[in-house]
């Protein structure tokens, strides 16, 4: 003889209650309470079980069983959240009545070894070059006055540089009206500094953030750069070519050629840019053509450079027709990039442990 549901659910339902207190009441840590109610509504649950009877059901029944199982339901739910509130509280409880834990206990498994980040890595070991080339490093703030970003190096008050789409400005309190101030947008900052603060002969080197309003796979609002200037008597072009042949050979490695390409910066007269010989396809014609970094050119871009221009040695209250002197500056990121192959500036700066441990 079949069973009728409708008794089945009623006799369920009867024993519900007590099974639910039990179930509860028994769980000591959060996850036996979950678990305790994956049993009651989980897909093998007690009273998931009776709702699959609701089907076979009397409709004259239907409804008057239907409220009170939902009204289990809510039971269930109801009494999860109190047993779940009273678990948490008791263990907080137990943290704040028992005893203190000392913080400089070294913990039981050993922290991973971390390593520098590989721009910090790289702008380190360009600075360590340069330092050894017998230039000093200096260092600068990374917002400063719109004279020391754009006046002083001869920026022309219209150029793009300048522009809201190229710069971030900010609000200095107390400032004077016309003393403008921005996060700097290049080293070049450090050089003006350098000369207004110290006499000549100068050889500085410095390197930080930067701030554009750039962001592509080649460029970020926020990247580094290394820039170095020599200001002395009878400084010329040759000499900026011997130093910046020299860090190519040290940094890349010995036999790395040098080409200068006629280029214009406002604040250098000449101005060049400068590449090296592809680090990935040295091995001859044939790896060149297929070489995907310098596109079969066998020349990578890496700084830009030249000669101080006149104005702004007289900005900076150097006579130019005593002291001459070259500039050179170059992004750390983009030969970051180039030493290990990085195809996407932001991966530089996402801190996705799984590509920095590469490095």
């Amino acid at each position: 003889m079949s069973v009728d549901p409708a008794d089945q659910i009623e006799a369920g339902l009867s024993a519900f209650g007590v099974e639910l207190g039990a179930r509860f009441d028994a769980a000591t840590t959060e996850q036996e309470l979950r678990n305790a109610r994956a049993e009651l509504l989980g897909k093998g649950g007690s009273l998931t079980s009776l709702l699959k009877l609701m089907g076979r059901v009397p409709p004259e029944r239907r409804k008057e069983l239907g409220e009170r199982v939902n009204a289990a339901k809510s039971g269930v739910e109801s009494a999860f959240e109190g047993r779940l509130l009273a678990l948490r509280a008791a263990a907080r409880r137990a943290d704040l009545e028992g005893p203190a834990l000392d913080l400089t206990m070294p913990g039981r498994v050993p922290a991973p070894r971390g390593h520098m980040h590989p721009v910090t890595r790289v702008r380190f070991e360009i600075l360590d070059v340069f330092r050894s080339l017998g230039f000093e490093v200096a260092w600068g703030p990374e917002i400063d006055l719109e004279q020391n970003n754009f006046t002083r190096l001869a920026f022309p008050p219209d150029h793009p540089a300048t522009d809201m789409q190229d710069s971030f400005w900010v609000r200095v309190a107390g400032a004077p009206p016309d003393s403008r101030a921005l996060l700097r947008t290049h080293t070049s900052t450090v050089q003006i500094r350098e000369m207004l603060q110290h006499p000549p002969p100068l050889a500085r080197v410095s390197g930080g953030a930067v701030f554009r309003r750039d962001d592509d796979v080649t460029h970020s609002p926020m990247f580094h750069q290394v820039e170095g200037f020599l200001v002395d008597e009878g400084v010329s072009f040759a000499q900026l070519k011997g130093v910046l042949t020299a860090f190519a050979e040290r940094f890349y490695g010995p036999g790395t050629g040098v080409r200068f390409r006629p280029s214009y910066f406002p604040f250098v007269e000449p101005g060049a840019e400068v590449d090296v010989s592809c680090v990935f396809c040295r091995a001859g014609e044939a790896s060149r053509a297929a070489c995907r970094v310098c596109k079969g050119t066998g020349w990578l871009e890496i700084l830009g450079c030249g000669m101080i221009h006149p104005r702004v040695l007289e900005h900076c209250g150097v006579d130019p027709e005593r002291w001459t002197g070259f500039a050179f500056g170059m992004g750390v990121e983009r030969v970051a990039m180039l030493r290990y192959g990085i195809p996407d500036i932001r991966l530089l700066f996402e801190n996705d442990p799984r590509f920095l441990v590469q490095f």
